[in-house]
């Protein structure tokens, strides 16, 4: 069957999942799995509810910074560094953080503190594979964005080697039948590039994220002939030597860092998520990232810099949090507020007396690692600021830790921009009890 002819039976037939992208976008994505968590959220079908900041429209979810396109990084706040360090507590030696305070935008104040500290970011190197996707794209069609529309949309990708293994659960919604399915990837499965991505992105399956990353190579091999038919991309994989197959993988995620401001040495994903895709494409060696580096590709999709506006925002919608929140976004502070998000995580452990090994609780190494642009609307207030987060803390469990940070930041942020009192609004010191 052509990828075409596929394209047609799965306007019917093709599941999808539900965490990310805002919930009205399944008309113009086709990502079915918006579908359903739209659906779940009204009641109509099982499902979970989402919170107060999950629910903004397409449209509302925007880049902040298209006036501000000629903002760097400003140099760190001493006061404002110091409150962040202060929040660290002693194991601050074992962080690298940034905070970009953005609620006002002409007058941005930013903390910094071992931003440069390095370390294999896990999962948050999948944003890698969003830059390199679009990158192809942008690159194939410049002044064409109906074009990457359609591709994103109408390319089904069918699951083949390059997913294997992968412990992470897609989320499969049949819209005909309104009908979820939580399971792993396997061969077979098939969705559109915009799915793949979502999957990539949202509930953080590897397998997605080998497969975008198989087909990110193929849109920068094939450019404009993207995409090729199944045939063709299996004798491509098995027939181009390996060291061509290589540099094709630099070619596709190694430039695109660079071309977009991005200090190459500071953030890489070095290899793909899968052992099989690893096997079949020697990458380019380790993959990591700093605080600072992950905080200016934040800022630059924020000022649409990242490729260009319609690949910084896209890449923006599929960060939005519209499901379980997990460690960072997790803070019951963030409940009202809009959350960007991406996390990873590695650990790892060895027999130590008296210490019980569990999840996200290594002794040999504990890495976690968020990234969350947190957006708080109110009637006449509004919060906007960005948080990148690696640690390494042994034998605390790094879940809870991100998401009390998660809190104690945002805590940080509302003092520093009070909500205007409304009229007729006494202060404490005005009130009228003058009793002993």
């Amino acid at each position: 069957m052509t990828r075409v002819l596929a394209t047609i039976l799965l306007a019917v037939l093709l599941p999808a999942l539900v965490h990310a992208y805002p919930l009205d976008g399944y008309p113009e994505t086709g990502i079915r799995r918006v579908e359903g968590a739209r659906l779940a959220n009204e009641g109509i079908v099982p499902g979970r509810k989402q919170p107060a900041g999950a629910l903004l429209s397409t449209a509302e979810v925007d880049l902040r910074l298209l006036d501000y396109r000629d903002l760097d990084l400003p140099a760190p706040d001493p006061a404002f560094t110091s409150q962040i360090l202060k929040l660290l507590g002693n194991n601050a030696g074992r962080y690298g953080v940034a905070v970009l305070d953005l609620t006002d935008p002409a007058q941005p104040r930013y903390a910094e503190h071992r931003g440069d500290y390095r370390q294999n970011v896990g999962s948050v190197g999948k944003l890698l594979v969003a830059l390199g996707l679009f990158q192809a794209l942008a690159d194939a069609w410049p002044d064409d964005l109906a074009k990457r529309r359609q591709t994103l949309k109408e390319t089904i990708v069918t699951a083949d080697e390059f997913c294997h293994w992968d412990h992470h659960k897609i989320r499969i919604f049949d819209v005909e039948n309104r009908k979820l399915t939580r399971r792993t990837m396997k061969d077979g499965d098939q969705g559109s590039l915009w799915e793949y991505l979502d999957w990539t992105l949202s509930v953080s399956s590897n397998a997605a994220a080998a497969m975008t990353m198989r087909e990110a190579m193929l849109l920068r091999q094939y450019g404009k002939d993207y995409p090729p038919p199944e045939q063709e991309i299996q004798r491509f994989f098995e027939k181009t030597p390996k060291k061509q197959l290589t540099e094709l993988f630099q070619r596709t995620f190694f430039a695109p860092v660079t071309r977009n401001g991005l200090d190459l040495e500071q953030l890489r994903q070095g290899s793909f998520f899968t052992r099989e895709g690893k096997r079949r494409v020697p990458g380019g060696g380790n993959s990591y990232g700093t605080a600072r580096e992950l905080m200016n590709y934040v800022l630059r999709m924020e000022q649409g810099r990242l490729v260009d506006e319609f690949s910084s925002r896209e890449i923006k919608r599929l960060l939005y949090l519209t499901e379980r929140r997990i460690r960072y976004a997790s803070s019951p502070a963030l409940r009202d507020s809009a959350v960007y998000f991406k996390s990873g995580s590695l650990y790892s452990c060895q027999e130590e007396e008296g210490f019980k090994c569990g999840k996200y609780m290594g002794n040999v190494k504990n890495y976690m690692n968020s990234v969350a642009t947190v957006e708080t609307s109110g009637a006449d207030h509004r919060l906007d600021y960005i948080v990148t987060l690696i640690s390494n803390v042994l034998r605390k469990n790094s879940a809870v830790d991100h998401q009390t940070l998660g809190t104690r930041i945002h805590r940080l942020i509302e003092k520093a921009h009070p909500a205007p009192r409304s009229a007729g609004e006494q202060t404490p010191a005005a009130t009228g009890n003058t009793g002993n």
